[in-house]
């Protein structure tokens, strides 16, 4: 089942303050719902644990993230692969892009996601509304560590 999901947060800081948060893995691991572990493998790559429940399925996700396309302070894309064993795995990437706006700085983003197993037996409406879930507790999150940064 694949699925695609933007949108746009208004963030109260410079862009190179929210790039720079983008690119911290302990900001990254406060922020991502469920996230247990995120550790940096690389530069540009790290390795990921997520706990997530969706409708009746609950799952541990383990598996990786890669940053690429960099262009500071402006965008990046993030991509991710992960598996939840019985329940499934879920892959996808987002584009990230930051421009000055209203003394602080937009963030839009346009994700592309795929799942299967059985997490795309649940249907597409509730995997739709978990997804934006899940993106606005994100941007949420992000938006405090954000503030409490700048």
């Amino acid at each position: 089942m694949a699925m695609t999901m933007n949108g746009e947060v208004q963030l109260p800081a410079s862009r190179e303050v929210v790039w720079s948060k983008l690119n911290d893995p302990e900001v990254l691991k406060a922020c991502i719902p469920g996230c247990e572990e995120l550790e940096k493998t690389s530069d540009h790559e790290f390795r990921a644990t997520a706990k997530m429940k969706v409708g009746p399925v609950s799952a541990r996700f383990k598996g990786r993230v890669t940053l690429s396309d960099f262009d500071p302070p402006n965008s990046y894309k993030i991509s991710g692969e992960g598996e939840g064993g019985v329940a499934g795995f879920a892959k996808g990437g987002a584009t990230v892009a930051l421009k000055d706006s209203d003394g602080g700085t937009l963030l839009t983003y346009e994700v592309e996601a795929q799942i299967g197993g059985k997490l795309a037996q649940l249907g597409q409406r509730l995997i739709n509304g978990a997804a934006k879930k899940l993106g606005d507790d994100f941007f949420a999150k992000f938006a405090d560590a954000v503030k409490a940064g700048s």
